[in-house]
């Protein structure tokens, strides 16, 4: 009897033995359920996102424009990884999860540094807001007074509608005594403004009357500084992919004009239409500095996907960037602090 007890015993220990050991090799490594080919997949889908976000230049622009449109929401990989790695703790893969530092290191080198607080504001600092306020926009006083509130230096404005620019007018004055409108785009300043004109950057394709850009110099304490306002045509999201060959071509009418200019230090505010990111912008990101800290999506307002309302500079640096509070406009307001010099 004592030996039929131990025989089983020893039995129920043999044949438990195996289950335990299955699990605890298959805690991060699967098993033969299946483990194995999910640690590829998700081993694979983490080596392709970080190559995207490591080469997302080498992703051709030919058909649909595919490489824009990839470049435009190139931020959002990062939420990728994040259900990459959900999935990867839950089928607890040690090789997928080594994978998984790939474009971890990728989106870090790319967007981590944006994500840093900003430096202490300086004395040669100058503060500017960027808008487009809509051409809807049904309270342009309380538009206004919301972008005064953030005591900029200067401040930009597109789709000025001419209904609405006497109210700017009012509002905005007692602070900015200076301010020039050329179309649909227009700049009020603390400093003295000379030289406005209107800029051209209309694509050739469009036939209707169609001004969107100026330029003007602001006479600050620190020197003279040329300031450009523009609205770069729309984009649109389509089946055959994306369509932005106006915005391209404006982008490279005013990347032109910038390098054409003889003042040294150049502020550029304006609706662009487009991320830093995006290769429609190399025109004016290959000649100017963007924002070093802050993301600052500024569209759609209900729910900001992309920060399409940009402000860049020449021979100064765009220390920090974020959005102002919703106000009438489709668009969110951005603000952002430059160091001049």
């Amino acid at each position: 009897m004592m030996e039929r007890a131990d025989s089983g015993a020893t039995s129920t220990v043999k044949a438990a033995a195996p289950q335990w050991a299955r699990r605890r090799t298959g805690r991060w490594e699967g098993d033969a359920r299946g483990r194995p080919a999910w640690t590829r997949v998700l081993a694979a889908l983490a080596v392709l996102t970080a190559g995207l976000l490591a080469f997302h230049r080498a992703v051709p622009n030919s058909v649909g424009r595919l490489g824009s449109l990839l470049e435009a929401f190139l931020p959002w990989l990062g939420l990728v990884v994040v259900v990459l790695l959900g999935l990867t703790m839950l089928r607890r893969s040690a090789t997928a999860l080594v994978a998984l530092l790939l474009p971890v290191a990728a989106w870090t080198y790319l967007f981590g540094a944006l994500l840093l607080p900003g430096a202490e504001p300086g004395a040669h600092d100058l503060v500017v807001v960027q808008h487009n306020v809509s051409d809807e926009n049904t309270d342009p006083a309380g538009t206004a007074r919301a972008l005064a509130d953030a005591e900029p230096d200067l401040i930009a404005l597109e789709e000025l509608v001419s209904p609405a620019l006497p109210v700017y007018e009012k509002t905005l004055a007692p602070d900015y005594p200076y301010h020039t409108v050329q179309g649909t785009v227009a700049l009020w300043s603390k400093h003295p403004l000379t030289d406005a004109r209107l800029l051209n950057i209309k694509p050739q394709g469009i036939a209707e009357d169609w001004s969107r850009g100026l330029r003007t110099v602001v006479h600050t304490p620190h020197g003279e500084i040329a300031a450009y306002v523009a609205h770069l045509p729309s984009v649109r999201v389509r089946a055959s992919g994306l369509a932005s060959s106006w915005r391209d071509e404006s982008a490279d009418l005013l990347g032109k004009a910038v390098a054409a200019e003889k003042l040294r230090t150049v502020i550029l505010l304006g609706d662009l239409n487009s991320t830093v990111d995006d290769r429609g912008l190399a025109p004016l990101t290959s000649r100017m500095n963007v924002a070093e800290r802050g993301f600052a999506f500024s569209f759609p307002a209900a729910f900001p996907l992309a920060r399409i309302d940009q402000v860049m500079a020449r021979s100064a640096t765009v220390d920090h960037i974020r959005t102002l509070p919703a106000t009438g406009s489709d668009h969110l307001p951005v603000a952002a602090r430059i160091t001049l010099g």
